[in-house]
């Protein structure tokens, strides 16, 4: 039967002991959507997505990096984790951009977290870079896409 590892048999939070785990390669895939009215969604592509405050897909891409580096800090039961690779994708499509991480670790526990952090990072800062031109910009499905190493294999 399967349990929360968060909650220790007092029913108390309580960061997972990974010890005795093995290390291994890890990587975990993340994704999500920014969509925007269909006006403020061409009236940025015409500026080539740059608002006022600059490049609006690099400054989330570094943004969604920071966010994958601090997610320890950020979420409290996270293990600190020494990460090999992070990847961010932010592309546009049809009203939106479409928002990717992959983060990379060799080590005791997986990397999941670090991309749906990265990817909601990224997400809040185009928000906030866009959010002069309007305040009904969605952020959703947010979600983990795919996970290797550890114990439990996953893909959507």
């Amino acid at each position: 039967m399967k349990s929360l590892s968060h909650i220790n048999e007092e029913g108390n939070a309580a960061m997972v002991d990974v010890s005795d785990k093995t290390s291994s390669a890890r990587v975990a895939i993340a994704s999500g959507n920014v969509t925007f009215p269909a006006s403020v969604f061409q009236t940025l592509s015409d500026q080539d997505f740059l608002g006022k405050k600059g490049s609006i897909v690099h400054t989330a891409v570094i943004a969604g990096i920071q966010g994958v580096k601090k997610t320890a800090e950020l979420i409290p039961l996270c293990h600190q984790i020494n990460l090999t690779k992070i990847h961010l994708d932010i592309a546009p499509g049809e009203n939106q951009f479409q928002i990717t991480c992959t983060v990379k670790c060799n080590g005791k526990t997986g990397v999941e977290m670090e991309a749906l952090t990265g990817v909601s990072i990224a997400a809040l800062t185009i928000y906030d870079m866009c959010k002069a031109l309007s305040q009904d910009i969605v952020i959703s499905s947010v979600r983990l896409e795919q996970k290797k190493g550890g114990k439990n294999d996953f893909q959507r």
